[in-house]
């Protein structure tokens, strides 16, 4: 039984009020998921797949150790059988390094710039048409580009450097577990090849970051939201993109506060190169080598191989090692 029955007056301002309250709850609801519902709508438009493996080739595992960047970035592609095996000639080749931020080359947050360039060079040589390198970085692309090193020893290799702008931004679909429609940097959408040259640094959300993650700078847009559901998305990301190559960076490695750092006192020197055409090989690996993770603790990997993009099983893959 109520003992305080409110009167007229009280019922109105509380019904004002309840219906206030739920109108701002649906607002702020709809404020809220509307930013995460657009981005993931498909249509009927069948989904796009950038597939630039060469056919034929058996994936492998080429470890690097030397002090030189330059020299063991061309003794682990000779390994592989030279960059012609990947680039034909007149190919548009476009090296995907991660500049997403604003960091010198020895802070390790970015890909080395030695490494960079020793790989335009070969892809020059090899006869590509055009070699562009790029990246959609989460800092200021300019001081990126500049600060990493990675903009002027591109140049100077022969690439053509492009930055990212909105407006080479394409909205395609990629009929992906978590990622539908997505705006993509309209030159993987158009290259022959495709190399991806992550560097292994740590990330706070997937503990590090690899090759997979390194696709993240495909694509334009708030990308903060695809860390919601982060390990489909970079499954998603990886079968949307199949690199022709993908080299992961071992020189300089972010062992601690990534994926952006800063100090060098998180930065260790470990003086490796990395390659496969198995990302999926290529990333257990890494994450073993450089952070002793589990496969287990890299619930991406798992789900690119049930895409059929590798193997997280590395130790069954031919394996070379060579020293530079």
């Amino acid at each position: 039984m109520n003992e305080h029955p409110i009167s007229r007056r009280d019922f109105i301002i509380r019904t004002g009020k309840a219906s206030g309250f739920a109108a701002a709850a649906c607002a702020a609801g709809w404020v809220l998921h509307e930013p995460l519902r657009r981005p993931f709508d498909r249509n009927d438009e069948a989904p796009v797949v950038r597939d630039m493996r060469v056919p034929g080739l058996s994936p492998e595992l080429v470890v690097g150790h030397g002090s030189d960047a330059v020299a063991l970035t061309a003794a682990v592609l000779t390994a592989l059988g030279g960059m012609q095996t990947f680039v034909a000639q007149g190919d548009v080749v476009v090296v995907k390094p991660n500049i997403g931020w604003d960091r010198r080359p020895e802070q390790a947050a970015n890909t080395n710039p030695d490494v960079i360039a020793e790989l335009v060079r070969h892809c020059v040589a090899a006869g590509a048409g055009k070699v562009i390198v790029t990246d959609v970085t989460c800092n200021d692309p300019v001081r990126c580009f500049n600060r990493s090193g990675i903009g002027a020893a591109a140049r100077e290799a022969g690439a053509e450097v492009l930055l990212p702008s909105d407006a080479r931004l394409r909205e395609v679909n990629m009929g992906g577990a978590m990622l539908g429609r997505q705006r993509v940097f309209d030159l993987y959408l158009e290259a022959d090849k495709v190399i991806n040259v992550p560097i292994a640094k740590h990330h706070g959300l997937t503990r590090v970051t690899l090759g997979f993650k390194n696709l993240y700078g495909i694509i334009g847009g708030n990308r903060s939201r695809l860390h919601q559901d982060i390990n489909n998305s970079i499954a998603d990301l990886g079968n949307f993109l199949r690199p022709t190559l993908t080299i992961l960076d071992g020189m300089r490695v972010l062992l601690h506060n990534g994926p952006q750092g800063g100090s060098l006192d998180d930065v260790e020197t470990r003086n490796t190169i990395a390659a496969s055409i198995d990302p999926v090989a290529l990333d257990a690996w890494g994450g073993m080598e450089f952070f002793g993770l589990a496969v287990e603790e890299m619930p991406w990997l798992p789900l690119a191989r049930d895409y059929g993009l590798g193997t997280e099983d590395w130790a069954s893959l031919p394996r070379k090692d060579v020293t530079a």
